[in-house]
């Protein structure tokens, strides 16, 4: 009896850490798929989504950058925003800087505001969640390679929606 109890709870604590450690990338992909919290949808087939013909309206993409207390980077978007058709493809830039003396390795997060905005904002290509490494004094440009999916025409919680911004953050990973 015992010794069945032990085993059911060495079982126990061995899924409880593999949750811990799946738990992040989990919501990720939860965030990814759904557009939960205003995170964007990733979209590979471009051309399946894009009907440019009947579509009139404009939004303005407006774009911030941050970096987190422990990231010495300089971190900035090249356009401070830019008005985009619903459908047509744009194409942003972010610049980063490692002004210390030593390699560092830092990783990005994005976020879309308003949250309804989310599900509606597509990424083609992005730097987030790609290891940015930066030797000293180094500066990177970064493209974001993005459009609004033509459907957010159809939903009436973006019938007043007419700017969005796109948020990055860098954290730093390592230092060499």
């Amino acid at each position: 009896m015992k010794k069945s109890l032990g085993w059911i709870l060495a079982v126990l604590v061995i899924l409880m850490i593999g949750m811990s450690y799946a738990a992040v990338p989990a919501y990720r992909i939860f965030c990814q798929l759904t557009g939960f919290g205003g995170t964007t949808q990733v979209n590979d087939g471009i051309e399946e989504n894009l009907d440019i013909t009947t579509n009139t309206r404009y939004i303005t993409i407006n774009f911030n950058a941050d970096v987190s207390s422990s990231m010495p980077w300089k971190f900035h978007p090249m356009q401070k925003s830019m008005k985009v058709m619903v459908g047509e493809s744009s194409l942003a830039f972010y610049e980063a800087e490692n002004p210390t003396d030593n390699t560092i390795i830092g990783v990005s997060t994005y976020n879309v505001t308003p949250a309804q905005a989310g599900p509606y904002f597509n990424k083609i290509q992005c730097f987030c969640f790609e290891e940015q490494r930066l030797k000293p004094h180094e500066s990177i440009d970064m493209p974001v390679f993005f459009f609004l999916d033509p459907d957010l025409l159809e939903d009436p919680k973006m019938d007043e929606i007419d700017s969005i911004t796109l948020s990055y953050t860098f954290f730093k990973v390592s230092e060499e």
